[in-house]
């Protein structure tokens, strides 16, 4: 009789090319394998989160850099004037040598002025008056843009119209009067001005009036405005619905009233 037997090594050898090893054979080889892959993973999870992060710092600072005024002197100013019907032509510098009576007599005006010089903006901010009918407002004066923005907070409504120049000073010209006056708790008295806008059309594209004027307008109402006296056939006595801002920007305070047909 023959006896046929099979070497252990043999037997182990058809058994791998089967996948039938042991437990324990298997155990060994897929034990270091799986460490690595395990530290991979762990890698690659660790890499992925710290890119994701350092993308979102820096998509915030960007955000912060374009929207966000760069800091600057703020001023809280209270002004005396006394209430005339002065108008200052558009353009045109117009020196008006008032007598101004008994301080008792006069009113008063607050509000707080941010100047960013090297932006070449001006940002004011009018609380609610005490002293007559008037709207709370936030305003632009952009000078790189030629443009000013008059944000109405009682109606969440922003106007834009063309900085006029002749009312509203330089920042540079507004800063220095602001820092010479900082030591007194009032600017010196002086006088009011009026000016008459009237709504003229709707505008659709904030984005392109510049970063100030779109942080102050995104997501309002936004208007067109023209003046008054340049709009031809305009009667000056037309019925109009009317809103006004009283604001200080210059030596001079100015009521600028916002109309409707």
């Amino acid at each position: 009789m023959v006896q046929v037997s099979f070497s252990s090594a043999l037997g182990r050898k058809d058994a791998k090319k089967e996948g039938l090893l042991p437990a324990e054979d298997r155990d060994a080889e897929a034990g270091p394998l799986g460490q690595r892959r395990s530290r991979a993973w762990c890698w690659c999870m660790c890499l992925g989160f710290t890119l994701m992060l350092a993308g979102l710092v820096v998509g915030v600072v960007c955000v912060l850099r374009y929207y966000a005024p760069e800091d600057g002197p703020v001023y809280w100013c209270g002004v005396n004037y006394l209430e005339e019907n002065f108008m200052i032509p558009e353009d045109q510098n117009v020196e008006v040598d008032v007598e101004l009576p008994d301080p008792v007599h006069l009113r008063q005006l607050q509000e707080q002025i941010r100047v960013l010089e090297e932006e070449q903006v001006a940002l004011i901010s009018v609380p609610v008056p005490e002293f007559q009918e008037g709207d709370p407002a936030n305003i632009v004066h952009d000078f790189q843009r030629r443009l000013t923005a008059y944000l109405d907070l009682s109606l969440d409504r922003c106007y834009v119209i063309t900085l006029n120049t002749s009312i509203v000073m330089p920042p540079r010209d507004l800063l220095e009067l602001l820092v010479n006056v900082k030591a007194g708790s009032y600017l010196p008295q002086t006088y009011l001005v009026h000016e008459d806008m009237m709504v003229t059309e709707r505008l659709e594209h904030v984005d392109q009036l510049g970063s100030f004027i779109y942080n102050l307008c995104d997501g309002k109402d936004t208007f067109r405005l023209q003046r008054r006296d340049q709009i031809l056939g305009m009667q000056k006595r037309a019925a109009l619905s009317c809103r006004s801002i009283v604001h200080f920007e210059s030596r001079v305070v100015v009521e600028t009233r916002i109309c409707e047909p």
